[in-house]
């Protein structure tokens, strides 16, 4: 049977237009079981409140940032990789790696440089008068801290220390653990005719770790000509004309001095909100084996500020954050069940390394201490500077 031309070109034409009615009909079908799933599944994003930007709950905040609508509450405009500081006290352009603006690694989140002064069973109050809504909140603030609010006057105060470590021939640092320990590394390695003294109340260095480890330190500390003094303190504001007493009777002559001695947790405010009965006797918050804070279902606490028994390290509390944002992804979900809740188990045994200048370091294992340029070669060198930008999903070296 012959068809013309103009019939050909007719059914032709009807069976596009039939396509085009099945496209449009599968089209809306999706779009009407994607709302059935929205629905099923909570609609909205849920909201997610981190309190605190430093090492932990810029891990936290970032991980879930894709699934949550993410607000960050933080005095600081910017994350400091914290175990760089000492460094760019003596090379200031490192901080420009090490110190990184919020809204640099969460360019999507709400970012809300504030403090936050009261928590209530569905919101957060800042400093600044704003109330922000949550679902689920994290409390990260660490441990009390001052200083620069903003990424340019931090970096501006670390060049500001460099000129003073420089201008300086005598050097006197009192405190003897981790940061002071570091401090005195760094300043000796980098500038090795200037005279440091380090005091420490403590009858050996770095208490938090073995004798061994802690013998090493010091040995690597006086071959570098710092002297260190002992079970002795120092009253900083009584000084004249440069020249401190201890509590030993001994003077030292300094030009400047650094005070690197712990700080309180960053909890004391909590005691204004809805928390203030989840603190125990030392101001730490009181969780359980899911990093919720204890009688909250909706509410965790990570870092430092917890009372989880294990050494206050940056590396441990980002294991936390990685623990509660897994934990707020499930919940999110709909699942009810406590035991499907993934469970933080502290670390009992002892690891940590402490840098040594540029290139030495001594570390604590579980069954041994070493010091000397292997344990130097893990992380003096860049102080994990470039694998904390990675985590956050920048370029290591910029």
């Amino acid at each position: 049977m012959f068809c013309s031309p103009n019939n050909i070109k007719l059914q032709i034409l009807r069976l596009y237009n039939l396509g085009l009615l099945f496209l449009e009909f599968f089209v809306l079908k999706l779009l009407f079981l994607s709302e059935i799933l929205d629905m099923s599944s909570g609609g909205e994003k849920k909201n997610v409140v981190v309190i605190g930007g430093g090492v932990a709950g810029s891990v936290v905040a970032k991980t879930l940032k894709s699934e949550v609508n993410v607000s960050l509450i933080d005095e600081k405009e910017y994350y400091e990789i914290t175990w760089a500081s000492l460094r760019c006290m003596v090379e200031p352009e490192f901080a420009k790696r090490s110190v990184i603006s919020h809204s640099e690694y969460l360019p999507h989140a709400k970012i809300i440089p504030s403090a936050a002064v009261d928590i209530t069973d569905t919101d957060v109050l800042t400093k600044q008068g704003s109330r922000i809504a949550y679902d689920y909140l994290v409390v990260a603030t660490g441990h009390t801290q001052s200083g620069a609010e903003a990424r340019t006057e931090k970096i501006s105060q670390y060049q500001a220390e460099y000129e003073k470590i420089k201008a300086a021939d005598s050097i006197l640092i009192v405190g003897g653990g981790p940061t002071g320990v570091e401090l005195a590394a760094e300043i000796v390695a980098d500038f090795p005719a200037k005279k440091v003294t380090l005091v420490h109340r403590g009858s050996r260095l770095l208490e938090f770790i073995g004798e061994s480890a802690s013998k090493k330190a010091l040995n690597w500390l006086t071959s570098k000509k710092v002297e260190v003094i002992l079970e002795q303190s120092v009253v900083v504001n009584s000084q004249s004309d440069g020249v401190y007493r201890t509590s030993g009777g001994e003077t030292i002559v300094a030009d400047c001095y650094f005070l690197c001695t712990g700080t309180l947790f960053g909890s004391a405010w909590l005691k204004e909100t809805i928390l203030k009965d989840s603190l125990d006797s030392r101001g730490r918050v009181m969780v359980d084996s899911n990093l919720r804070i204890k009688g909250r279902n909706n509410i965790f606490a990570i870092g430092d500020i917890t009372d989880v028994p294990e050494l206050k390290q940056g590396y441990l509390a980002q294991e936390h954050a990685k623990v509660v944002a897994k934990n707020i992804t499930t919940l999110i979900k709909g699942v009810e069940d406590d035991h499907k809740l993934a469970v933080y188990k502290p670390a009992t045994k002892a690891l940590a390394i402490v840098s040594l200048g540029r290139k030495d370091a001594v570390a604590q294992f579980p069954c041994l201490s070493i010091a000397g340029r292997v344990p130097g070669m893990i992380k003096s060198g860049d102080l994990f500077v470039g694998k904390t930008r990675k985590g956050l999903g920048l370029q290591p070296g910029v």
